[in-house]
């Protein structure tokens, strides 16, 4: 029998790095699953800003909102790009959940309007990926915990301290966590 955590996994949920993590891409991030099947997962880490301006990648997104700078997405295809959408207008893409896509064409959402008077993007350089069976045996291990996601989470939540907000959400138990270090040396 599974435990309850694997058995919550789908696309649109969060995956949130546990303590024991210690991979360096992984430690102390939060990743949105964007993609889940049986033949594999794909999420973006939301929570690694970069210093890079999105406007030195790609032009027209100087107007829209969150398009000022780019997320560390993952280790994969690290010269790629994702792009997340929020809109309640503009849904001509891959629906991650409710109001969150990928778009498919990155022109439409550049015009002005286009994503509604509350539309917003992030872009993320690279993603997380795992093969077939890897993401569920990563859990089974202790290395992820499952919990629901929404827009504000990607959109609004401050990223220096969504890792911590997680930790306390998952209870008690994880609730001491939220304070730990990056670095465990600087304890």
């Amino acid at each position: 029998m599974r435990k309850k955590g694997i058995m919550d996994i789908s696309k649109g949920k969060l995956l949130v790095a546990m303590p024991k993590l210690n991979d360096p891409n992984f430690r102390q991030t939060v990743i949105l699953l964007c993609e889940y099947s049986p033949d594999g997962a794909l999420g973006v880490v939301l929570n690694r800003p970069t210093e890079l301006a999105v406007s030195t990648l790609i032009d027209g997104f100087q107007g829209v909102s969150g398009g000022e700078r780019v997320y560390a997405g993952g280790p994969v295809a690290k010269n790629g790009m994702l792009i997340l959408c929020r809109s309640d207008l503009y849904c001509d893409g891959h629906s991650v959940f409710d109001g969150v896509f990928v778009p498919k064409d990155l022109e439409k959402i550049k015009a002005p309007g286009a994503l509604g008077d509350y539309g917003e993007i992030r872009c993320y350089l690279g993603y997380a990926g795992w093969t077939a069976g890897q993401l569920e045996t990563e859990m089974e291990e202790g290395a992820w915990e499952v919990l629901p996601s929404d827009s504000t989470l990607i959109f609004d939540a401050d990223p220096s301290i969504l890792w911590s907000q997680m930790m306390r959400r998952l209870g008690n138990k994880w609730a001491f966590y939220a304070t730990m270090p990056l670095d465990p040396s600087m304890n």
